[in-house]
């Protein structure tokens, strides 16, 4: 079992039968009344998030996770595909469940791939990647980086997201992915 105060960012907990990622929380003690805890919650199934507010104390099972090296082989539009990096064995996961993070990968590296009580969850991605830029608009001259204005720019890996002007083919760019914003050229 895992109390309030026991939470960290990043951790998994089950909240009446349904597994949450502990995004952010804040023990809150009032002048009046009894304390407790203001989280939001990342649910694991299908990425909704909630803000929900527990009593101080209160305690929740604590869900047991695994990460595992596996590495992206392709995608065949309906399927992901992983081969196990220790066992070899491979995994074919529905693209729908992992299609914002696979926008951030490309085939044949390795990724980390979260298992929440021995069932594949999802993958962890690292805060930031950097990916080249594969086509976008041409800068107009006159462009600069105090010029401000974004154009829309698709990564090699597919997905397309907002880049300042100045930015061309061929550029490798750092983007977050947790927001999905470009961060600076790499």
């Amino acid at each position: 079992m895992i109390s309030t105060n026991q939470f960290k960012n990043g951790n998994h907990i089950e909240v009446d039968g349904t597994v949450f990622k502990i995004i952010e929380f804040q023990h809150v003690k009032p002048g009046k009344g009894g304390a407790f805890v203001r989280t939001k919650l990342k649910r694991t199934s299908d990425g909704n998030v909630i803000d929900k507010t527990f009593r101080a104390g209160e305690k929740f099972r604590a869900v047991r996770t695994e990460v595992k090296k596996m590495q992206f082989l392709y995608s065949d539009g309906g399927d992901a595909h992983f081969m196990d990096n220790e066992t070899f064995d491979q995994l074919a996961v529905p693209m729908a469940k992992i299609e914002d993070d696979l926008g951030y990968v490309q085939p044949n590296t390795e990724v980390e791939a979260l298992y929440i009580d021995s069932e594949f969850s999802g993958l962890q991605l690292s805060a930031s990647v950097e990916l080249a830029i594969t086509e976008t608009e041409p800068g107009v001259k006159g462009d600069t980086v105090s010029g401000g204005g974004n154009k829309q720019a698709v990564l090699e890996t597919g997905k397309t997201i907002m880049v300042p002007l100045f930015l061309n083919v061929g550029d490798r760019v750092k983007i977050d992915t947790r927001s999905g914003e470009y961060m600076s050229r790499a």
